[in-house]
């Protein structure tokens, strides 16, 4: 049953009896007796391989996107046997065009990457995130004179790293064809039985094989979310964002901005420059549903005047954009569990949040991260990485970690979008006074970094 809410009253006190209910027994759930039958739909998989037995594997990892296809590669560098089965053709891929869209990655999953070989096999560079200013404006207006700015100095490495998500995608694509205890199955569809014992998964073309352990990461319109009868509450902020890149007159100096509007917040990422556009900026623009679509939709020169009304203080000059814009409807929303027999959800399939703070990926990699040290502890110990007690501690770290951050990023949404003159100056004041408190500076940004 999905429960949706469209009024934010009592949103952090209803998060918090959530966190209290599910914090003493997270990971508790009712093995049933009947089996449970699932579908992850997809194209169907192609002829060539339809006679190809697979053999059964510990881990079948429904979703091959940023989280479910480094939680594979990262698995099957432990030795853990993984399927994975998506619904999209991921051929090997070389030069795919530049789309405009990008990652922030933290610290901790950027180690992550790493640690699974797909790091190593992104082939654009990345961008380091030294400085990052959070200022509070209007359109058109200089940003207030209270800011908050986090330096190089609050931390010892990069607050993150902005890397394109077409270079990402090409460098899961080749780890999952090439890596030995790997299966891709893509594209493909295939119905799923979980019971005590295991799972069962059926491809359409008739094969099947056996899993310990379904992993959902099927994203926000989760099938084998909706499919297990975990409730999900939805939460509407009547905003778009607006994705796009952008080529600006000044260089960057690897610094980012969040610009909070009354429509929305404004940010804008620096990514690495090229030979036609030396100095670039990856920009995710939030305002009022209606509007967004039309901003969106303006023609370049209308769109970059836009854009530069709402950079505050402008430190990059004239800019114009580049590639593709992309709208996304924003909401958050929440799984009132992470587990149910023989499967957990990740990533976006357990919980969504507003790009206010540039968290939402950084939480599907922690999700993974968590799972990955329970798994392999197993693995190692000759554990079934099924079993319920495994299940109810990963929920247990994640969760409640979760629901805290979707809390805060609802609120500091609610809080700075909006045109109150009281809430202004209280905000502006508040980011004012944190910025003059370097110990309150840097237990934000190892938080944000993910250590």
């Amino acid at each position: 049953m999905i429960q949706i809410h469209y009024k934010s009253r009592g949103l952090v006190y209803r998060l918090f009896l959530n966190w209290r209910r599910c914090a003493p027994t997270c990971g508790a759930y009712e093995l049933r007796n009947e089996p449970m039958h699932q579908t992850a739909h997809a194209e169907p998989a192609a002829a060539a391989h339809a006679q190809m037995p697979i053999s059964d594997v510990d881990v079948c990892i429904i979703g091959a996107g940023p989280v479910g296809g480094t939680l594979a590669c990262h698995l099957a560098q432990a030795g853990i046997k993984v399927a994975v089965v998506d619904k999209a053709d991921l051929p090997p891929m070389e030069d795919p065009d530049f789309d405009g869209r990008a990652y922030a990655i933290a610290a901790g999953p950027k180690a992550y990457l790493e640690e699974a070989g797909v790091w190593e096999a992104l082939p654009l560079p990345s961008c380091p995130i030294e400085d990052i200013l959070v200022t509070d404006g209007r359109p058109g207006e200089p940003a207030s004179p209270l800011f908050l700015e986090f330096t190089r100095e609050d931390a010892n490495q990069p607050f993150g790293w902005m890397i394109e998500a077409r270079s990402l995608r090409v460098a899961l694509n080749a780890s999952l064809h090439t890596t030995p205890e790997i299966t891709l199955l893509a594209p493909a569809e295939a119905s799923i039985v979980r019971h005590k014992e295991g799972a069962t998964v059926t491809l359409h073309d008739g094969r099947s094989f056996k899993a310990k352990l379904i992993v959902a990461a099927d994203g926000r319109k989760s099938r084998l979310r909706s499919q297990a009868g975990i409730p999900l509450t939805r939460l509407s902020y009547g905003q778009t964002a607006i994705v796009c890149a952008i080529a600006h007159e000044f260089p960057h100096d690897n610094s980012a901005l969040e610009h909070f509007l009354p429509a929305g917040p404004f940010a804008q990422l620096p990514l690495p420059g090229n030979e036609e556009h030396p100095y670039m900026s990856a920009i995710v623009w939030s305002d009022h549903d209606g509007l967004a679509e039309r901003f969106a939709a303006l023609p370049d020169d209308v769109f970059a005047m836009q854009l530069q009304r709402r950079m505050g203080n402008n430190r990059l000059g004239q800019v114009k954009p580049v590639g593709r814009r992309w709208t996304y409807p924003l909401s958050a929303q929440y799984a009132q569990r992470y587990t149910d027999t023989r499967m957990v959800l990740v990533g976006d399939a357990a919980h969504g949040i507003h790009p206010i703070a540039g968290q939402g990926l950084n939480l599907g990699f922690r999700d993974i991260i968590a799972l990955s040290k329970i798994l392999i502890a197993a693995h190692h110990h000759g554990k079934d990485l099924g079993a319920p007690e495994l299940l109810a501690r990963y929920q247990a770290e994640c969760r409640p970690a979760n629901m805290l951050m979707l809390a805060a990023t609802d609120v500091l949404d609610r809080l700075f979008s909006n045109n109150n003159p009281v809430l202004r100056f209280a905000r502006d004041v508040g980011i004012a006074g944190v910025n003059r408190l370097p110990a309150l500076r840097k237990a934000f940004v190892k938080h944000a970094m993910g250590l």
